[in-house]
């Protein structure tokens, strides 16, 4: 990017706001450059430069512009700063100076008038430096919620300065276009002044398709306007969309009343990123160029009408939605509502600015009389989930019906609108009662922030008010009485009837917060004709286990699908756990975090911390076939550790609490948090958790040369761009998919007897219960293959015993060793290190750290673990000089996992 295009898009108040610089109302600072006491550094906007008057500063006696700037701040080369305002640029970051477009330039010698575009382009870029410089200006954006670093916005004070008539061509264009008209007296000698066109107002810029700009829009600020002077201008024939024209790419569109409107929801990010927004001018504003853009967006599938909550609002909503289905029969047309008395503005104000997300995502279906729109189911071609939305039709303020409940309220003469959770409103026939912000306060208070309006004359009471103090309702009743010259008994009546409707709804989001329905989520039908294909294939495990790989988890074949098999079980009546154990850094946190991400993750809760009593103040039913991952089990409590120790092998936690009764007596309740649910946790101290080892099935993980190679290999190949990451999420969503095809059959074993597993296994009866729940896992996962019997139960086969068998092998030689993975793995190097110098030979805690490899604190648990199991003896050497030691104890692993894979296999030979 050249020197002089950076300069014309980077402001210098872009690049103060960058580096959190303010300057004062004189436009001044104090200097980034130096140690300055008072602002000696004076900001230029017209010329889009900084001075420092100190002489003391290093960039004393020249002016900088905004290369210069960073170049200083940033203490870098002019080639580096030069890249480093290409990307302010670039990125998106700031915001920029709109550019004069590549129009036919003349000289001012050779061109009497310069073109409208060039001209508004100019004059727009001059008054947004107007803003940043008028104190009143920012003011009023400020008290308005306008951030002028988000959006474009300038301010026409209503006087253009010319000197010395050095640009006649912009004057002459101006007083052309009518936008100047020259004062009677001129402001000193040698300068004429002239009278702006909008005085005293904001000023947007309108835009064309090509984003040049071709219109102005002036909003007057000045609030002591005399007779009936109009608040908004617009230049010359006006033409062009604001904020600009719509990306023909869209799919969704929200149209608002006013300009202002459409900046205010620029503003937020979220909605700005979501949704394309588009200003209509006025109640009556959509013109033809409307129409056109929103002809043109050939994906729209949905316009959102987003007006002001008053009568004049309601009636163009009525008016348009009809005009634009039949224009664009394929989007939907749907209604954002405003609160009455509200608009897009004034909720930004008022509010938080979430209330403006929150009346989208509750936006409504527009039904007309003759047409019904509803939103058109959308088929994907990836196994993507669909999900059950509930749309409610649209009913304007005033014509809004009331629910069955309401109706049946016979001593209630008015309706109670709650579809604004932070505007509740409920009216009578002359009265309307707005509670802003919501309901405050606990069940023994009913604490509000009440408006009071007389529909008739449209005046207004505001108070704040307990609506269980008898004193305070009667005090509010008699003074909204004296203001408005209404009733106080029939204010004090009103209040109490809105005081049950406000129990009554506080009861209803209270039992929709403490028992919210699960979310369902739906397969679709082609989906599920995939997923049931490929459920009813041979050798599913094995299919199921090249899809772990293909979805991003390198290496870890029998570690991987065993996991995977105890994670599916959470939906199953006998769920599953796994203990994951690992040194520090050896990928076992990976490895769980990423087969979780295979199971549907409505029904997935990943926990990297758990406080002491946390799982008993879950719902009753929160966790009910849920899996959990706990991401490290070294750091939780004893007390938290109880009640995950009890999930795990009781399925339920039963606590005795106290609560107040009705009356404020204390008393004891027994609180149940029901379960099952299946867990996966990980630990680089598997050794310490015994009775956690006998609940689960415990799995270590690969942390030899092979497998470090394979992940670095993928992780090179990830950073090279060559890992398809698109696809990986397309395998992850199509196994998710399967799973939620699946059913919590019973399942019988008629082998069950005929395999024993070896006796010497660590705790042989739970080990036993867990080998007999895994082969049902394997069933139940094959149950599109497997008969039933006449109770409907699923059968299961002798390959679902020889499959349970061969994933579980490293499981079951793990409970049978006495050490666990990591200090196996260990001791079988030490063993390899020592076996080529012979067994008596004697080694140093340094030798063996440095020979394989391992950290201090690894080395050091290591050792000392062997040396307490006596598989290592000190044998010589002092504290102060190094101990030396010698295997004691030279086991076969080998041996050992080939007398338990015979013994395995020996029976399934034997089972017909």
């Amino acid at each position: 990017m050249e020197i002089t295009e950076i300069k014309a898009k980077l402001s210098i108040e872009a690049i103060l706001g960058h580096y959190g610089l303010k300057t004062n109302k004189q436009n001044r600072l104090r200097c980034p450059f130096h140690d300055d006491k008072t602002p000696s550094m004076q900001i230029y906007p017209q010329s889009n430069t900084a001075y420092c008057f100190s002489a003391n500063c290093k960039t004393h006696g020249r002016s900088l512009d905004v290369i210069e700037f960073i170049l200083h701040k940033e203490d870098v080369s002019k080639h580096e700063a030069l890249k480093m305002a290409t990307q302010m640029i670039t990125g998106g970051s700031l915001p920029l100076i709109t550019p004069i477009p590549q129009t036919i330039k003349a000289t001012v010698s050779t061109m009497v008038l310069m073109s409208k575009v060039e001209l508004l382009t100019k004059l727009n870029n001059y008054f947004r430096n107007g803003l940043r410089s008028s104190p009143v200006a920012k003011s009023y954006c400020k008290s308005r919620g306008l951030d002028p670093n988000k959006v474009e916005v300038g301010f026409n004070g209503g006087q253009y300065h010319h000197g010395s008539r050095k640009d006649e061509t912009l004057i002459n264009a101006c007083v052309e276009y009518g936008l100047l008209t020259q004062s009677q007296s001129p402001s000193r000698t040698g300068e004429i002044m002239y009278n702006v066109f909008g005085k005293n107002s904001l000023c947007f810029a309108l835009k064309d398709e090509n984003e040049q700009v071709v219109s102005l829009y002036f909003r007057c600020i000045s609030e002591n306007l005399k007779g009936t002077a109009p608040r908004h201008f617009y230049t010359k024939d006006r033409q062009g969309l604001y904020p600009n024209y719509p990306r023909t790419y869209l799919q969704k569109i929200i149209l608002t009343e006013s300009i202002i409107d459409a900046a205010s929801l620029l503003q937020n990010s979220q909605i700005s990123q979501d949704y394309g927004i588009l200003a209509l001018y006025g109640t009556n504003g959509l013109t033809q160029e409307h129409q056109t853009a929103l002809q043109n967006i050939k994906t729209l599938e949905e316009i959102i009408l987003f007006f002001d909550g008053d009568q004049a609002g309601r009636e163009a909503v009525k008016k348009y939605a009809p005009m634009l289905k039949e224009m664009i029969p394929q989007a939907v047309i749907s209604v954002a509502e405003c609160p009455e008395g509200e608009d897009i503005n004034s909720l930004l104000v008022s509010h938080e600015e979430s209330v403006l997300g929150h009346l989208l995502e509750t936006r409504s279906l527009f039904f007309s009389v003759e047409k019904k729109a509803s939103i058109p189911a959308i088929k994907a071609e990836n196994p993507v989930p669909q999900v059950e939305v509930e749309h409610r039709p649209f009913f304007s303020s005033s014509e809004r019906r009331p629910t069955e409940k309401e109706a049946s309220k016979t001593d209630t003469s008015g309706l109670f609108d709650t579809r604004n959770p932070f505007n509740l409103i409920y009216r009578t026939q002359t009265i309307t009662y707005s509670i802003k912000g919501g309901i405050k306060g606990n069940l023994d208070s009913l604490k509000v922030s009440l408006q009071i309006i007389n529909d008739h004359s449209k005046a207004d009471y505001r108070a704040k008010l307990d609506l269980y103090e008898h004193k305070q309702v009667v005090a509010t009743a008699q003074a909204t009485a004296e203001k408005l010259h209404l009733n106080s008994s029939e204010i004090e009546s009103d209040l109490g009837k809105l005081t049950s409707l406000l129990e009554d709804y506080r009861d209803s989001q209270e039992k929709l917060s403490e028992s919210p329905e699960p979310q369902k989520t739906k397969v679709s039908e082609s989906n599920t004709r995939a997923c049931v294909n490929f459920l009813q294939q041979e050798n599913l495990l094995e299919r199921f286990n090249q899809l772990l790989g293909e979805s991003g988890i390198v290496g870890e074949e029998a570690n991987r699908l065993l996991l995977f098999v105890i994670a599916t079980s959470y939906a199953m009546t006998q769920p599953l756990h796994a203990l994951v154990q690992g040194s520090s850094g050896s990928g076992k946190t990976h490895l769980l975090l990423k087969v979780a991400g295979l199971m549907p993750q409505e029904d997935t809760i990943t926990l990297t911390r758990v406080t002491e009593n946390s799982f008993y103040n879950y719902g009753e039913n929160d966790l009910k076939n849920k899996l959990l991952c706990m991401e490290d089990l070294d750091g939780m409590k004893d007390e938290a550790f109880l009640a995950f120790r009890e999930l795990q092998s009781r399925g339920m936690l039963t606590s005795s609490t106290s609560i107040k009764d009705e009356t404020g007596n204390i008393k004891g309740v027994v609180k149940t948090v029901r379960g099952p649910v299946a867990t996966l946790s990980a630990t680089t101290k598997g050794e310490i958790y015994e009775d956690n080892m006998s609940r689960c099935f415990l799995v270590a993980v690969d942390e030899t040369a092979e497998q470090t190679q394979r992940i670095i290999s993928y992780q090179n190949q990830l950073s090279a761009g060559l890992i398809d990451r698109q696809r990986q999420e397309q395998h992850k969503l199509f196994v998710q998919n399967c799973l939620r095809l699946l059913r919590p059959y019973e399942v019988i074993n008629p082998f069950a007897g005929r395999l024993n597993l070896p006796p010497e296994a660590h705790k042989i009866r739970r080990l036993n219960e867990l080998y007999q729940v895994f082969v049902r896992q394997i069933t139940l996962l094959n149950q599109y293959q497997r008969q039933k019997d006449d109770k409907g139960r699923l059968i299961a086969t002798k390959e679902d015993l020889q499959t349970a068998c061969h994933i579980m092998f490293e499981s079951i030689v793990l409970k049978v060793d006495e050490l666990d993975g990591s200090l196996r793995l260990f001791y079988e190097k030490l063993k390899d290190y020592i076996q080529p110098k012979g067994r008596e030979y004697e080694f140093t805690r340094r030798e063996v750290r440095q020979a394989l490899q391992v950290s201090k604190t690894q080395q050091h648990s290591y050792l000392t673990r062997l040396e307490e199991l006596e598989y290592i003896k000190q044998s010589g050497g002092y504290i102060n000089r190094g101990l030396h030691y010698k295997i004691s104890h030279w086991d076969s692993y080998t041996a050992l996992r080939a007398k338990i894979k015979d013994h395995l296999e020996t029976q399934l030979a034997v089972i017909n």
